[in-house]
């Protein structure tokens, strides 16, 4: 995908932005200590490793896919409110790859036969549902800007996340190109997936320029939120909270 920045003319920036960096540069140092406490993670550390059991490998995979279905839903929407054509492009261009490519993907490793057999209909954890049911309301409710600062860290941060893993698994794969958990370290770390985020990026500091104070405000704290929901998505994968039976 093209990482030019697309012009977006909706509103009228009252309080310019400083020349500290750009804004999506500080969104992310803003959550380095999410950041940290992600790249500290035991599931991501066992991941990388090839430690990781496969039922927990499984239980990840099932809960993304579920993940996917809603991510896909708050994509079309943040696309149905871009300002422009090139923004609601990339925007629907996600949702479509999120339900077909990465969905796709997720169904191949789950029917594979490498991973555990279901027990069951998978369900919603409670970090995915309260993470989807966020995105799907912010992007439904929030302005444009504030919506697309949600959705960004999914983009990012698994992008960082997958950088990471790939560095750390070089050995378990090159000992094993076949190992279960290599195909979704391989496509995280894919340049296009990089040149994606980059894209991303560009929409959201581009949104931010045109925005008010309060706007980039709301956007920071949208872009906390989702990135706290990352945490808690990963870390459900080990550390199950399980519903109150019914």
């Amino acid at each position: 995908m093209a990482t030019t920045q697309p012009a977006y003319s909706s509103a009228v920036n009252t309080a310019p932005l400083d020349d500290s960096g750009s804004f999506t540069d500080r969104l992310w140092a803003e959550i380095a200590p999410l950041r940290e406490s992600i790249d500290s993670l035991e599931f991501l550390r066992r991941l990388g490793d090839g430690t990781l059991p496969l039922d927990a490998f499984r239980r990840y995979i099932e809960q993304d896919q579920l993940y996917l279905d809603g991510y896909s839903k708050a994509l079309s929407l943040v696309s149905a409110h871009a300002p422009d054509p090139q923004a609601s492009g990339f925007w629907a261009n996600s949702a479509s790859t999120a339900v077909s490519v990465e969905a796709a993907l997720h169904e191949g490793m789950l029917t594979g036969g490498v991973l555990p057999e279901s027990t069951g209909r998978p369900e919603h954890s409670q970090a995915c549902l309260g993470y989807v049911s966020y995105l799907i309301a912010t992007a439904a409710t929030a302005s444009y800007a504030v919506s697309a600062a949600a959705v960004l860290p999914c983009f990012w941060i698994y992008a960082e996340v997958g950088r990471g893993l790939a560095a750390s698994a070089r050995e378990v794969l090159d000992a094993d190109p076949s190992h279960p958990y290599a195909q979704w370290v391989t496509t995280y770390d894919a340049p296009e997936f990089h040149e994606s985020v980059a894209q991303a990026r560009a929409l959201v500091d581009a949104a931010a320029e045109a925005a008010t104070e309060a706007d980039r405000d709301a956007m920071s704290e949208a872009f906390r939120i989702a990135s706290r929901y990352e945490l808690m998505f990963w870390d459900s994968a080990l550390n199950q909270q399980h519903w109150p039976a019914s």
